[in-house]
This record gives structure tokens, C-alpha cells and sequence, in this order.
């Protein structure tokens, strides 16, 4: 019976998971990475952020709200901040609660930098030093991290203003005073999103060649999962066997009442690696999945991968105790501006679902292209051919390719889903831990059905058809609010209700969403009216009915709507929550955008919701309960992230927008606020980076993030050999290391290798890549390929340390012994 158990805190704990190791064939290798001890407590030197129980207050405070009072510059919440008036000559101060010596400090600038600035101490609040200057800043957001060293006891420091970034004042998330040294961090487990709770120990678990998975009877989905992850990379079998088969498991994953973290029975879940293994309880199958979704990243990288690689394939003694911030985690997908096939929708919940979000939103309609086959009633009193919607609207989609900032390199692509082909996502979804919410979007963004369909072309409806033709003409640009249907046309009701209908009975998941967004052409009663409409029609088919947040004032069912933040006004959202009992997605442009520019070396993508870059940081600094007056966390259902469709095109393009920030969404919608860390947060971003060019995905290269790299190998070893030295025998065996190098963001003429033997043998190592970084054409380099060979005469074990280098620097390190056996 599965029990969770608590791990002792450890002593140390090691920088490096071991690596490495698969048998092959006549011959084994391992590859295990240097476990070097950090010890826990600080050093005697080791500083104390003094800044944190200073009292901070500014020479002023932006539009003089509370919402931007210098308190919150200190505050440890890296989603608020201080921000001043539109004023060069600003300041910022702290007045410590002691005098203290001041080794450095640190500010945490989101968008409104300062371009220069300088840093004073006073003893007396009155009389200032200036003890660092700053000057020509090139880079926002940033943190500047700046080295004091004084002695000298002080009780206030100031951060003073000399150039703001741009026309508005200077914006402060987190000043920190440290009077020492910082201490050493502990190495951070590369988690995305961050567990509630995790408790570490030392040690590791090597999972063996001949390892099971025991799963009860509704965690064998979830086990399925690990198990199709893992074959291809540890060359294992990994046999999925009962709870009653009664033999020893390497993994086990259990179900049942009372194993989750109580209250969160949903999705939560426990999971323990000790020296007998590694055991996953849930009281859910989602439950379970999301402790296989942690368990794979406690893995080495080269888990993802899709072909063997030699090394130990360990897993750090941990227990872990987790479960979600938020119900509601996902991710939206614009297919209606440009077409995503099958199978390219499956790619991106392959890359979405390893993040535990648990949502996929199919944007399926919009002016450019209906996506989903709908079928003709029986009953049909306008003598609507709905096959027409997919005939005619499904083969058009965006007809440019970007202008300005939108600069993309393709039409639109076109296309359609069958009925089969959207279940077929669904299902795919579902075994993924996501449940599909689709969406038709009226009573505006509707120019492909009015293309399609003569019978809503009437005196109300807009655009109006051409001369000559009874239905609108295409519409493949990116204007939007030009479309409307006509409230006063009995087959727009009819319509929408075939439709609403054909939706529910394809989607077993609860939510419907209508859209109702930027309907600009429609009257404000004609937009109510068919709002109104819609809405009792999805509560009607028994499904949750979700809009954006325009459609917040119409008649939503009580206690049974859920509103789509994006933009706008909060008051009527607030208002939807007190009066019929709402839940609010939280999906703010400046936020969870993803078409938006990550920093200024992207040419393509807006820039209008953020008023410049919308950065990882950006992404990831922000409180989903407090970002509407009115709407606290009680209030929030979850977050959602969104890539749309004016210029992107095709899945590679789509995760080159989307990631890394999305990693930053799944935490905004995961962790505790208390528990997020902005710098702890992009390290593990970092320690991510080759497992997810593992998974295939082709992210952002951010300029903040210091990318890790990774490195194993394939064994092959041609003949055993005679192992007595003496041995007259002259036969020779050849050790054949294949390896793969994923180092993101780097460029093959910085990247190099070399392996060197214990014997002081060594070699510089030719790498290939097939590709290479390049953010113009949104590309990011694939992992390096090397091959290196030697020729041993003697059986036994061969020691080696394989270097990677970027840029003349060491970044990657991985020990290895070659066995090569005897021959009898």
C-alpha cells in the first residue's frame, strides 16, 4: 500500500543529478555527473536583506494611487511595484530598522527602467553619499545587481533617479539591501511549475534496467504516459503491471481515496524518491498524471528524447507534497486566422502538457475561417447548408502576411476539421491531462459564416455582400469589429442554435465559449440581445457558458459563467462576479499575449499591449487576484495564455512566440504567489532549456535567461577482449561514443567539445548542427551531434570527461567509464 513519507532535511545537497547509463549490448557504459555537496547553512559572511523589514517611502507616487506606493517596492511580491511620477529627478528610499552595513543591492526594474541612476547612503535621512553611479542602460527589464562593500553602519539607502527609460516614471518591483555576502543558493530542482512543497534529501534513485511501473487501475493512463516517454530514451521496457501482481516496482503510481494532500483531491498529489524507488499517490488520474508530469522533469533531460542515450538515468530523493493554485490552466489556440492540422495540434499539447496545463481553447471560428465541419439537421426551416461553412470559409484565412511590427513570412493557412478529426484532438487532449473548450465567436468576428451562408446576410447583417453575390465578401485581413450578425434575422437564432448544439454534443468537456468579443458594428441592444440568446442556449445543452469580457453585463446564468479577462475595463467583470456569482479566466494582454515582441532584437510581433517588449519577466510578474479591483483569488477560475493568428504561422512559429513564456503562465496559474521568485523562477527556466529542444520545442532564445547545456552519449563497443594484459591475443576493440549536445541559443561556431581520457589521452570532437539560431527567421538551433573513437587493446574500464564549451567557457561536464568486457 502506497504511503507517503517526509524526508529528513538534508545536510547538503548536490549541484549535478547523476547522469547517464544504458547497457549495450556486449558492452555497457555510464556517464555520471560529479554530485558535489553545497552545504545548506551559510557562510559566516553570508548577508541578510536588510531591505525587508525597512520602511520604504518616494518623492512620488504614480497617478498618487496606492496601487503604486513605495511600500511595494519592498514587500517581497515581485507582481507589485513602486512607481513615481513622470519625472526625472525621482527617488526611492528605504530607512533601515537598524543601521547596517551595506555589501550590495539589488533592484528589480520591470518595464520602466531608469537609464541612469545613482546609489546614496545617509546615516541621518538628511545628509546623502552617492556610492555607485549608473549610467547609458541598454537593456529593460533588468535587474541590477550592484557591489558596495562598505562597513560603514547606515540607516537609509536611495535609489536616485537621474533618466527614466521613457516618457513615464520609474517603476521598482523589489529593492533588496544585503549587508553581507549573499548566501549560496540551493541548487534549484528544474521544476516548471514550482511545487508547493519540496523536501529534499541526500541521494538519488537510479532507475534499473529491468524497472516496472505498479499502477493501480485508474492511474494506468498516467502510466502509459511515463512509460511512452521513457522507451524510446532508456531503451527500457518498462512493463506496466497491476497492484495484485505482487512483484517489486522500480515506480509506482497509485489512485485512491485519501493519497492526495487533503482539500485538493482534484489534481493534487505525493511523491516520494527514496532508495526503494519512486511512488506517485493521487486521489485522481489527474492527480497522477500531474505527479508523472514532475517526475519527468526530475529526470535527466535526455528523457525527452526520442532516441537511447547511455546514461544513469537517476532521480533525486525528494517528497514532494502539490496540487494547483488555480482549476483552470490554458492555453489558447487561434486556428481560425491560420489553420493548424491535427497532428500539429497534437505537437502543441505534447509541449503544453508537460506544464500541467490542463486546458486547450480552440479558437475555431473568426472573420477569416470557420475550422469545424458542422452537419445539416433534419430540421431546417431556413434551408441553411451548413456543409457550406467548411467548403467555402475553411479554404480561406489570412490574406497578408503582416505590416509594420506584424511581420510574417506566409499567408494564412487553410483548412478544416472534420467531425472525426475533432474528436480525435479531444481524445488526444484528454490523454494529455487537457480538456478541449471550443469556441464559435459571436456576434462579431463572424465574416466567415456570412461568406458562407446567404440566409444571415440580411438588412442588419455586416459587411453586405458585393454586387452580384448574396453572401459577404472574404475577409482576410486584420481588421477587426467590421463583422456583425443581424438580431432582427430568424436565422441567425437558428443558426446559432444548430451550432451551440453540434458543439455540446462533440465536446464532452463543460465549457462552451461564445466569444463576444469587439463587436464594434453591433448596436449595444442588437449585441445583448443575441448574447442573451447564445447564453441560454449553452445552459439549455447543460455546458458552462464562456465569453470575453465584453459580453460581462448580459443576462449570464447565475452562478454558472465564466468570464475571459483580455483587456478593458474591469468594473463590469467585477460586476459579473458579484451579481450572478461569475468566474473570471484571467488572460490579460500585457500578460499572457504571446504574438507581443519579447525584447527588441524580434522583428516581428506588437508591441501595443505592453507599450514595448511583453518579456518573460513581464510574464511572469504579475498576481491573477489582484489584478482587478473586486475579483479576489476566490474569484479567479484560473489563467490562460493565447497566441493568435494575423502572422503566425504553423506550430514552429506558434512555440517560438509562446515559449519560454508560457512556462511563465503554467507558474502564474500553478504556484502559491507567496512561494514565486523571480530569479529562482529563471534559473529553472534555464536548467530547462535542453530538455525542452528535447521535446522538440522551438523556444524564444530570451536574452535574460542563462541557458544550460547538456550532453550524452551512445555507447558502442565492437568485440570483447582477453582480459589479462599478457594476453598474446592481438585482437583490438573499438569504443564508439555517439553524442548529442543540446545547448540552446548558441551557434555552432561558438560550440565545441572535446573528451579526455584518465590515461591523458585526449581529443577535440567535431560537432554537426543541423540548424541554427536565428530570430528573424524564428529558429532555434537543434541539438549538436559528435562521434569520437578508440582503439583499446585490454578489457576492462575506460574513464573519460567529456567538456563542452561555449564561447571558450566550460558550461557542461559529463563523466564517463567504458566497459569493455572480457572475452572467454
Amino acid at each position: 500500500m502506497f504511503r507517503h513519507r517526509s524526508l529528513p532535511a538534508p545536510a547538503a545537497v548536490a549541484v549535478a543529478l547523476a547522469l547517464a547509463m544504458t547497457p549495450g549490448g556486449a558492452a555497457s557504459a555510464a556517464a555520471t555527473a560529479s554530485a558535489q555537496p553545497v552545504a545548506l547553512a551559510a557562510s559566516a559572511r553570508a548577508g541578510v536583506d536588510v531591505a525587508h523589514d525597512a520602511v520604504a517611502t518616494a518623492s512620488s507616487v504614480e497617478l498618487d494611487e496606492d496601487r503604486f506606493a513605495a511600500a511595494l517596492a519592498n514587500d517581497g511580491d515581485p507582481s507589485t511595484r513602486w512607481s513615481s511620477k513622470y519625472v526625472d529627478d525621482s527617488w526611492l528610499q528605504l530607512a533601515l530598522a537598524k543601521p547596517s552595513p551595506v555589501y550590495s543591492v539589488e533592484i528589480d526594474w520591470p518595464n520602466a527602467c531608469a537609464r541612469a541612476f545613482s546609489l546614496q547612503t545617509s546615516v541621518d535621512g538628511t545628509t546623502w553619499k552617492t556610492v555607485a553611479e549608473r549610467t547609458g542602460q541598454t537593456t529593460c527589464p533588468r535587474t541590477d545587481e550592484i557591489v558596495i562593500d562598505s562597513d560603514e553602519p547606515v540607516s537609509f539607502v536611495r535609489m536616485q533617479g537621474a533618466q527614466r527609460w521613457s516618457q513615464y516614471g520609474y517603476s521598482i518591483s523589489e529593492m533588496r539591501v544585503w549587508n553581507g555576502p549573499k548566501p549560496e543558493p540551493v541548487p534549484e530542482l528544474p521544476l516548471v511549475p514550482q511545487p508547493v512543497e519540496v523536501q529534499r534529501a541526500d541521494g538519488a534513485f537510479t532507475l534499473p534496467a529491468d524497472a516496472r511501473i505498479e499502477a493501480s487501475r485508474d492511474a494506468k493512463d498516467a502510466a502509459k504516459v511515463l512509460r511512452d516517454v521513457l522507451r524510446p530514451s532508456t531503451g527500457y521496457r518498462l512493463p506496466i503491471t497491476g497492484t495484485r501482481d505482487r512483484v517489486d516496482s522500480a515506480i509506482e503510481i497509485d489512485v485512491a481515496d485519501g493519497l492526495a494532500p487533503a482539500g485538493h483531491a482534484a489534481e493534487g498529489y505525493v511523491l516520494d524518491v527514496d532508495a526503494d524507488g519512486i511512488r506517485i499517490g493521487a486521489d485522481t488520474a489527474a492527480g497522477a498524471l500531474n505527479g508523472v508530469q514532475t517526475l519527468r522533469q526530475l529526470l535527466p533531460a535526455w528523457a525527452e528524447g526520442d532516441s537511447r542515450a547511455d546514461i544513469d538515468w537517476t532521480v533525486p530523493f525528494v517528497s514532494i507534497e502539490d496540487y494547483p493554485r488555480f482549476e483552470h490552466r490554458g492555453l489558447m489556440v487561434d486556428v481560425a486566422r491560420s489553420f493548424y492540422t491535427v497532428d500539429e495540434v497534437k505537437r502543441l499539447i505534447d509541449s503544453a502538457a508537460p506544464l500541467k496545463l490542463n486546458r486547450l481553447h480552440l479558437h475555431l471560428t473568426d472573420d477569416q475561417g470557420w475550422r469545424l465541419a458542422m452537419d445539416t439537421p433534419r430540421r431546417n426551416p431556413s434551408g441553411i447548408d451548413y456543409r457550406l461553412l467548411t467548403k467555402i470559409s475553411g479554404a480561406t484565412a489570412m490574406t497578408y502576411n503582416g505590416a509594420g511590427d506584424l511581420m510574417g513570412t506566409e499567408l494564412g493557412h487553410t483548412g478544416f476539421y472534420t467531425q472525426r478529426d475533432y474528436r480525435e484532438i479531444v481524445k488526444y487532449a484528454a490523454a494529455n491531462g487537457m480538456t478541449v473548450i471550443p469556441e464559435i465567436d459571436l456576434p462579431g468576428h463572424t465574416n466567415a459564416a456570412l461568406h458562407a451562408i446567404p440566409q444571415l446576410n440580411s438588412a442588419g447583417s455586416s459587411p453586405k455582400p458585393e454586387a452580384g453575390s448574396d453572401t459577404a465578401p472574404a475577409q482576410g485581413t486584420g481588421d477587426v469589429g467590421r463583422s456583425t450578425f443581424d438580431a432582427n434575422n430568424d436565422a441567425t437564432y437558428e443558426f446559432i442554435s444548430t451550432v451551440l448544439r453540434q458543439l455540446a454534443e462533440l465536446t464532452p468537456g463543460r465549457y462552451i465559449h461564445i466569444g463576444g468579443d469587439e463587436a464594434h458594428t453591433t448596436s449595444h441592444a442588437d449585441y445583448v440581445k443575441m448574447v442573451d440568446f447564445a447564453n441560454a442556449q449553452v445552459a439549455g445543452l447543460g455546458k458552462t457558458v464562456l465569453g470575453w469580457n465584453e459580453y460581462a453585463g448580459t443576462a449570464l446564468p447565475q452562478d454558472d459563467a465564466v468570464v475571459q479577462y483580455w483587456n478593458g475595463a474591469g468594473a463590469p467583470v467585477a460586476a459579473a462576479v458579484a451579481d450572478h456569482g461569475a468566474k473570471v479566466i484571467m488572460s490579460p494582454a500585457n500578460r499572457t499575449y504571446y504574438p507581443q515582441k519579447q525584447d527588441a532584437r524580434q522583428t516581428a510581433g506588437g508591441t501595443w499591449a505592453c507599450g514595448g517588449p511583453c518579456t518573460l519577466e513581464n510574464a511572469y510578474n504579475w498576481n491573477p487576484a489582484t489584478q482587478i479591483s473586486g475579483v479576489g483569488e476566490g474569484d479567479v477560475l484560473g489563467v490562460e495564455g493565447a497566441f493568435w493568428g494575423e502572422f503566425i504561422r504553423g506550430v514552429d512559429q506558434a512555440q517560438f512566440f509562446t515559449f519560454p513564456r508560457l512556462l511563465a503562465t503554467a507558474e502564474t496559474g500553478w504556484t502559491p504567489q507567496t512561494e514565486k521568485n523571480t530569479s529562482e523562477f529563471l534559473q529553472r527556466v534555464a536548467d530547462s532549456g535542453p530538455r525542452l529542444a528535447l521535446q522538440g520545442v522551438n523556444f524564444f532564445p530570451t536574452a535574460t535567461v542563462d541557458w544550460a547545456a547538456s550532453a550524452a552519449p551512445r555507447v558502442t563497443v565492437s568485440k570483447g577482449l582477453n582480459s589479462a594484459s599478457h594476453s598474446k591475443a592481438k585482437a583490438k576493440a573499438n569504443v564508439k561514443l555517439q553524442w548529442r549536445i543540446a545547448a540552446p541559443a548558441t551557434s555552432s561556431d561558438e560550440v565545441t567539445a572535446r573528451i579526455i581520457w584518465a590515461d591523458g589521452h585526449s581529443e577535440s570532437v567535431a560537432l554537426k548542427a543541423g540548424g541554427t539560431t536565428d530570430i528573424a527567421a524564428m529558429t532555434l538551433n537543434p541539438v549538436y551531434t559528435g562521434q569520437t573513437t578508440r582503439t583499446v587493446s585490454k578489457a576492462g574500464d575506460y574513464t573519460a570527461q567529456f567538456e563542452v564549451s561555449v564561447a571558450g567557457d566550460v558550461v557542461s561536464t559529463t563523466p564517463i567509464t567504458v566497459t569493455v568486457p572480457s572475452r572467454h
